[in-house]
């Protein structure tokens, strides 16, 4: 062994090296691990081997970080108590726990992988704040008891293995005879912390170094910083050598501090991207109702009859288009898990080439009930100044209708019932359910199954139609989600896992539109069924472009004629294009637009929560990502590979730029409020 780790393991810090040493073997099986799982996935060239070595500089950075606890703790420990057999006893304690502590957070990052494709991201982060539904859906999905004592047999079995290997001894004597001053430990633990912060300061106050960043504060200029963190992560073309290369706590915390981006600091920008967004509204029709410069309100006018169709729009959970049959995935069609849907293909206005904004169930809910782009960093959802929007919701309240978000779990979750109580919608979910006294015939961690969600819906309808009012439904589902249960006798019981879940979720519309066909509301009611993203969007590339298709089907027997369009549209022109559809004149400040209308633009806006892209329709892709680039790639729409551009297309960048830029000004500064709020229920 090289002296100086001798030295240090026979001192008062040699149990820091040992739960150093530690986390170090498990980070470096961790990695080989999911190298070996994900063989078919990595490139196998000089970055995947890269991986390896860079890996293990990220795990020795934060194994430096995450034992500064325990370095703290030995260096004001007394070496008389070190030299004492019980006295010592709470340093291998405390040396134990954080054992325990770095295997169960490897043991998470397995589970995390298996669900997303990826280490430790923004997702995880969400998770830490609700957790009554992520600790039941780890119980109902895993063993945890078997998971816990698993974790504890590792810890248990590193302490016994330095042990054997004399190191325990060593440190439990070097710490008892250790004579040097206590400041050289304290300096040797601290310094590389004080070094870091220094190095962050400075950078975020380069990031301010605007007129503004005369009066930003030190802690304003730390955050601007630490917010680099993602930017040392590798960025190699193919993520999953770089997704291999990264450490999982650090990608936590480099997420954890980017989670809301300041658009100016982090992205390119264009001066009065606001204007040239509005010019660009303009053009694709509505008339301009102010001369402001920085207003997008525009008055719609419907060339046809206004029709006072009811609207219940079915929000699937993770549905992927290649799930469905229609789409004529190789994989799935031939496992026929969407008979109804398929069905629905053909009696429907099909819109096949639809495309999420982005990869989680807010962000699809966002994109589908405010009709904007996905902005970097947290949901609008999840952001203070959520409220009064210009929402599908607000403008159909305010032309007669009762709108309701309907959702089988607790609203509380991600912020959903907060902000669509805000904006124009009252909400129905199980808590509220239960204190009806109305009790679930099936739930699981998420809520109740599918088919008591629309049942809901049902009930909801027949309430508003019997007191002669219109209606809209937002209906969240559940099913299709880990832990992947549902009702006993509703699918063939050998489908599992997801595959189960879209079966269940597809037979439960089934079941909801032959009842809802029942009703004295169905001839005058349109169906809008959707995915609020995509089952996974990880992949060997910066931007999986096929993972982020999505079906979307809008069903009214009688008063839309079926038909399948295939012109690419964006999830954020849903609102628009059902709004055109009922004929309704209305203010918009709506950036999506009316996909069915001559002067529709065909594109596409998808986002990883950092990186933000516009999607043409030729392929032409552009990613705007921190800090302040913008790259340029051809994508086959038909397999996801990109390409390069070597020429870049300004004018795409310029897109591109103006929408994500115009839309997270408009948020910001309060050009998205509803422009005529609508009467309270």
């Amino acid at each position: 062994m090289n002296p100086l780790l001798l030295s240090v393991l026979g001192s008062r810090q040699g149990g820091t090296l040992l739960l150093a040493a530690s986390y170090v073997l498990l980070g470096s099986l961790l990695r080989l691990g999911l190298l070996i799982a994900s063989a078919g996935e990595v490139s196998w060239g000089l970055p995947t081997f890269a991986s390896l070595l860079v890996g293990l500089l990220f795990d020795l950075v934060m194994a430096w970080f995450l034992t500064l606890p325990l370095g703290l703790l030995g260096a004001v420990w007394p070496a008389s108590w070190s030299a004492s057999r019980w006295l010592r006893l709470p340093l291998r304690a405390a040396w134990l726990f954080g054992a325990f502590l770095f295997t169960f957070w490897k043991v998470s990052e397995i589970l995390f992988w298996e669900e997303f494709g990826v280490r430790f991201n923004f997702i995880a982060v969400d998770y830490l704040v609700y957790t009554t539904e992520v600790v039941r859906n780890i119980q109902e999905s895993y063993d945890l008891p078997l998971i816990i004592a698993g974790v504890l047999a590792v810890a248990t079995g590193l302490f016994l293995l330095w042990r054997r290997l004399g190191f325990v001894r060593r440190w439990e004597e070097g710490a008892a005879a250790d004579a040097s001053p206590r400041w050289r430990d304290f300096v040797a633990l601290l310094s590389p912390l004080l070094v870091f912060l220094l190095v962050a300061y400075f950078v975020g106050r380069h990031d301010l170094r605007d007129a503004s960043a005369e009066r930003s504060t030190v802690a304003e200029r730390l955050t601007a910083g630490l917010r680099h963190m993602g930017g040392l992560q590798p960025g190699w073309a193919n993520s999953y050598d770089a997704e291999i290369a990264k450490n999982g706590e650090y990608a936590f915390l480099a997420a954890f501090w980017a989670n809301q981006l300041e658009w100016g600091r982090f992205y390119p920008s264009r001066p009065d991207a606001v204007g040239k967004l509005r010019a660009t509204l303009l053009s694709q029709g509505g008339e301009a109702v102010s001369a402001e410069p920085r207003d997008i309100t525009r008055r719609i006018r419907s060339a046809s009859p206004a029709r006072k169709w009811n609207v219940i729009q079915i929000t699937i959970e993770s549905l992927s288009a290649e799930y469905v049959g229609c789409y004529g995935s190789p994989e799935y069609q031939p496992k026929n898990l969407t008979p109804n849907l398929d069905r629905l293909s053909r009696e429907s206005l099909w819109f096949s080439r639809c495309y999420a904004g982005g990869t989680r169930t807010v962000r699809g809910m966002e994109a589908l009930s405010l009709s904007i782009p996905p902005i970097p960093g947290q949901s609008v959802l999840r952001r203070a100044g959520c409220e009064n929007l210009t929402t599908l919701g607000s403008v159909l309240r305010a032309n007669g209708y009762e709108t309701t978000f309907l959702y089988g779990g607790d609203g509380f979750f991600d912020n959903m019932d907060a902000f669509f109580d805000a904006n124009g919608y009252d909400t129905v979910d199980l808590p509220h359910q239960l204190r009806l006294g109305k009790q679930p015939t099936f739930a699981n961690a998420w809520g109740v199954c599918d088919g008591d969600a629309f049942t809901w819906s049902l009930e909801e309808a027949d309430r508003s139609h019997a007191a002669g009012k219109p209606f809209h439904h937002f209906v969240m589902s559940t099913s299709n989600h880990r832990p992947y249960t549902w009702p006993a006798g509703k699918i063939d019981p050998k489908l599992i896992n997801r595959e189960g879940g879209v079966a269940y979720t597809d037979y439960a519309i089934g079941a909801f539109l032959t009842a809802a066909q029942t009703k004295p509301w169905f001839k005058d009611t349109v169906f809008v069924i959707v995915a609020d993203h995509c089952a996974s969007v990880a992949g060997k590339r910066d931007l999986e472009v096929r993972k982020y298709e999505i079906p979307l089907f809008i069903w009214s027997p009688g008063n839309i004629a079926p038909r399948r369009f295939d012109t690419m549209m964006s999830q954020i022109d849903v609102a628009p294009t059902v709004l055109g559809l009922l004929g309704v004149d209305y203010l918009s400040r709506f950036v999506g637009a009316d996909a069915l209308a001559p002067s529709y633009r065909p594109r596409a806006f998808i986002s990883n929560y950092q990186k933000v892209a516009l999607l043409r329709p030729d392929g032409l892709l552009t990613v705007l990502k921190p800090v302040r680039q913008a790259v340029q790639y051809h994508a086959d729409l038909a397999t996801g590979a990109l390409t390069p551009v070597t020429a870049p297309d300004a004018a795409a960048v310029e897109e591109a730029i103006i929408h994500y830029q115009g839309t997270d000004e408009l948020f910001n500064h309060g050009g998205l409020q509803n422009p005529e709020k609508p009467r309270a229920r």
